[in-house]
C-alpha cells in the first residue's frame, strides 16, 4: 500500500459544500445537510404545542329550564334522577345511574348540601366540551340554584346529540350501528 493511499485511508472525508452560485442544485445524497452545517446538530427538535380549543359558551342559559319541561318537573321533585343520568354519561359509563343518583341523594340527607357533590361533575362537562366557566365558579352555581344548573347540564348532553333516557352504553350502541349487543343462547332440552 503507497504512502497516499494510507493516508487517505485514515482520514475521514467531508463532504464540500454545494455550490449554489453555479445555478446547480446539490444532488441528493440521503444524508440531511444543512445550509449552515455539515455535521448533525446535537439539540433536540422543539416540543410541538397542542392547543386546547377556545371555551364556549353553554348552548343554553342556566335559566332556560322551560325550554325542556318535562326534565324540568323531574329536577324539581327529584333531582337524583337528573343528576344520575348525567353522571353516568359524563363518566362514559364508568358509574352507573342508579349509583350516582343514590350516592347525591345520600349526600343530600347527610348534609343537607348536595352541590359539594354535584359541582365536580360540572367542572368535569366543562372540561370535556370546554365551555365557559359562567356565569361564576362551579360551585357557586350549584351552591345557589342546584336544579337549574342540573337542567343546564342536562340539556347540554341532549344538545350534544345525547338521548339521557338511554344511558352511555345505549348512546353508544345508537351511534355505531354495526355494533350490536347479542344476548348469549341457551339450548333447551336434554342433551348427551
Amino acid at each position: 500500500m503507497s504512502s497516499y493511499e494510507k493516508n487517505s485511508f485514515m482520514k475521514p472525508s467531508v463532504p464540500s459544500p454545494p455550490n449554489y452560485h453555479a445555478g446547480v442544485p446539490p444532488t441528493a445524497t440521503g444524508v440531511p445537510v444543512s445550509s449552515e452545517s455539515h455535521f448533525y446538530s446535537s439539540m433536540p427538535p422543539p416540543p410541538l404545542s397542542i392547543q386546547a380549543p377556545a371555551p364556549g359558551p353553554f348552548s343554553t342559559g342556566l335559566c332556560d329550564c322551560l325550554d325542556d319541561v318535562s326534565n324540568c318537573c323531574i329536577t324539581c321533585w327529584c333531582p337524583c334522577i337528573t343528576f344520575g343520568r348525567m353522571a353516568e354519561i359524563i363518566d362514559r359509563g364508568s358509574t352507573s345511574c342508579g349509583v350516582s343518583g343514590a350516592l347525591y341523594t345520600l349526600i343530600l340527607f347527610v348534609t343537607g348540601c348536595s352541590c359539594i357533590y354535584s359541582c365536580f361533575y360540572r367542572a368535569k362537562l366543562r372540561r370535556q366540551y370546554a365551555l365557559h366557566e359562567t356565569p361564576c365558579n362551579d360551585f357557586l352555581v350549584h351552591c345557589c340554584c342546584e336544579s337549574c344548573a342540573l337542567c343546564q347540564e342536562y340539556r347540554e348532553l341532549k344538545h350534544r346529540g345525547f338521548d339521557m333516557t338511554m344511558g352511555w352504553h345505549g348512546n353508544v350502541e345508537k351511534q355505531t350501528p354495526g355494533i350490536q349487543m347479542v344476548q348469549p343462547t341457551t339450548e333447551t332440552g336434554m342433551s348427551r
